[in-house]
């Protein structure tokens, strides 16, 4: 093989590789975005139903309207292989995700119908945004405990 062609070749492959480790670190930037975005309503629910701040129907109809529009993103995009905690930095999913599809699935779905019942009921009463908190923190917390390493 000529020295050109094994040059070539070389910066071929490593602007995959450069090309690939930038795709999962803009992946990971990009959910945890997203979460973000979920903790940042959940707060100000939580907070609602915690009577830390006052209740406010239509700011918790509103908060609970993007939670579940939030749920409803195509995320897919997000997860890649290889954006684990243990072949990236900066991100605590663990590489089960990888390994369980269907159960991820499932607790996504689980989390998208406990945020279409926030939907339904933030913006009613203080009574029925605390009813719907229980099932949206335990669909979070479901995927958290099996997916999401602890904090260090």
């Amino acid at each position: 093989m000529k020295a050109i062609t094994k040059f070539t070749l070389a910066l071929t492959l490593a602007a995959g590789v450069g090309s690939a480790a930038y795709a999962n670190e803009a992946a990971i930037k990009a959910r945890q975005g997203q979460m973000e975005l979920y903790a940042h309503y959940l707060g100000l629910l939580g907070g609602m139903a915690k009577g830390a701040v006052p209740y406010d129907a239509d700011k918790a109809g509103a908060a609970a309207a993007s939670l579940a529009s939030l749920t409803k993103l195509d995320s897919s995009r997000l997860w890649p292989e290889g954006s684990d905690d243990m072949s990236a930095e900066g991100t605590r999913a663990l590489p089960a995700i990888w390994d369980n599809p269907d159960d991820v699935m499932k607790k996504a779905m689980a989390l998208g119908e406990a945020a279409a019942g926030m939907e339904m009921a933030a913006g009613q009463s203080l009574e029925s945004l605390q009813g719907a908190m229980g099932p949206l923190g335990g669909a979070c917390g479901a995927c958290h405990k099996a997916y999401r390493a602890p904090d260090s």
